[in-house]
């Protein structure tokens, strides 16, 4: 048997994005039967990650090479963004045929040692520092045997992953077919880490980011509604490498996720902390929290382990509302959120379960926030937009600044109905975010789709920010009141009580 020919493709050769998502969907087959499937983003990101800097790498030691020999690029290292020390090249983890786990891992630590975070304005920017994620799974042997992995690298080396022949747009959307896939193939552990990319799409064009403001993610998963703002400036042509990333992420591998995926999509300008938003907010601006032009954040619902006596006594001042009872957090978040906008240009889009809006334990809290008057839209969503959950959820817009004609009222829009389904996904098409943004932007009446309305009508209906409260019901002639239904179905609950009582009773003396 002929020796397989290990060699590249050639780096004029560029890849497709068909080809890129297929290569990587088959790469990570070869885990199944192996570990389950929401084990998959463990092996299979961190690979691609590397298989991509080392590629890089090579691509700009090349052009320094053409520039000026040999000599004059070993002199120019140090400017390659990802730095590769000698041994820790996907080649050199190519070459080993036993222990295969145990040298993909040094290399591992090998780079992320060789390019620590960068120090400017108080904070952490990029840096590689256990941006791998956990690393104990590739040397255990009984998990991942060198067979598995000696064929998930003979994968990834059949194409060449520089910038030439697969540009950074290009890796972003095959990183992001990857989380959807994963998410999909996971089931409900998925959606920590992923969100409906429709949905974040509809929000960053709602908040409209600009360039050089600061966007800020406090649960940011995988960090895809970081890249979606971007990608809202880079579709319209417009500078955006100068755009300050932010996001927190309780989840370490997570975390890590989120750091490949800004970096693959060229963007070098983030800091990404792993810790607990609600116990420790990372970004501070000395005693305070720092502030941000742009927050956006589809935070866990309703968690119910959280440490509320803390949050009480709030040493940041994110209880301005109250404090939310212990079975739900959703408003604990909520003014982490309201708390990190800046007071002249912050304007945040928050993706909530629809309970937010008129549970009763949060009456006070909701009474308070529409009090002082900074939720400028409440949109409602259709269902089966997240993975494996029928639920519908809404986005809640609010400014710091309103503009003069939106002061001391609300728009509420049901979107319910835009929505697509196909194949099993459910999804808004470009006509449905359209729609909706226009809206937004007219905030205006429209008939069975948008009301507009006053801050003091909403005070006197409970405080409630229920779509159905408010923008009338196709097919009704009245405003859907939640109080009424519920007097009505428990009304027509005793009459059936009544009726089958006064049965049992015939039944009995028959």
């Amino acid at each position: 048997m002929a020796e397989k020919v290990k060699q590249y493709r050639h780096p004029d050769d560029p890849i497709t994005l068909d080809e890129l998502k297929g290569f990587l969907w088959a790469a990570a087959t070869h885990l199944r039967g192996q570990i389950d499937a929401a084990g998959y983003k463990e092996y299979i990101f961190p690979l691609l990650f590397f298989k991509r800097i080392s590629d890089v790498y090579d691509e700009q030691f090349e052009g320094f090479v053409c520039e000026g020999g040999v000599e004059y690029a070993g002199m120019q290292v140090e400017d390659i963004p990802i730095r590769i020390p000698d041994g820790a090249h996907w080649r050199d983890v190519r070459e080993v045929t036993e222990n295969v786990g145990n040298k993909l891992v040094e290399a591992f630590i090998a780079i992320e040692q060789a390019n620590p975070a960068k120090e400017m304005d108080g904070r952490k920017i990029g840096g590689l520092e256990g941006i791998f994620g956990p690393k104990d799974g590739w040397t255990n042997k009984a998990k991942m045997p060198d067979s598995i992995i000696t064929s998930l690298i003979e994968d990834f080396s059949k194409y060449t992953l520089s910038l030439k022949a697969c540009p950074a747009d290009e890796m972003g959307q095959a990183y992001e077919y990857l989380v959807g896939k994963f998410a999909d193939d996971a089931g409900n552990t998925a959606q920590e880490f992923y969100t409906n990319r429709t949905v974040v799409q509809l929000m960053a064009e709602i908040l409209q980011p600009q360039p050089n403001e600061s966007i800020y993610d406090p649960t940011c998963g995988s960090g895809g509604m970081l890249v979606k703002c971007l990608d809202y400036l880079r579709n319209k042509g417009e500078e955006w490498q100068s755009v300050q990333v932010f996001g927190q992420e309780v989840n370490g591998l997570t975390s890590s996720i989120a750091r490949m995926n800004l970096y693959l999509n060229g963007v070098e300008d983030f800091s990404i902390a792993c810790a607990d938003t609600l116990e420790n907010p990372v970004f501070l601006d000395g005693s305070h929290l720092r502030k941000f032009d742009i927050v956006l954040a589809n935070p866990p619902y309703s968690i119910k382990e959280w440490n509320r006596e803390k949050f009480m006594n709030d040493k940041w001042g994110r209880n301005f509302l109250g404090t939310p009872p212990q079975g739900r957090a959703d408003y604990a978040f909520f003014q982490h959120i309201i708390a990190s906008m800046d007071k002249n240009t912050g304007r945040c889009a928050i993706l909530f379960p629809h309970g937010v809006l008129f549970r009763d334990e949060e009456y006070e809290l909701r009474k308070k926030l529409v009090e002082i008057d900074i939720v400028d839209c409440v949109i409602g969503l259709g269902p089966n937009l997240f993975f494996n959950a029928s639920m519908e959820a809404c986005i809640i817009i609010c400014k710091n600044r309103k503009e003069d004609s939106h002061k001391g009222k609300v728009l509420f829009i049901d979107a319910r109905g835009e929505v697509t389904r196909r194949n099993a996904e459910s999804y808004l098409e470009n006509v449905h975010i359209q729609k909706i943004i226009s809206a937004y932007k007219n905030f205006e009446d429209i008939e069975y789709f948008a009301k507009v309305i006053d801050k003091d009508n909403i005070l006197n209906n409970k405080s409630l920010l229920s779509i159905q409260s408010y923008v009338e019901q196709k097919g009704t002639n009245e405003i859907f009141d939640l109080d009424k239904s519920l007097l009505k179905w428990i009304n027509i609950s005793k009459s059936m009580h009544i009726e089958v009582s006064n049965l049992l009773s015939m039944l009995k003396h028959e």
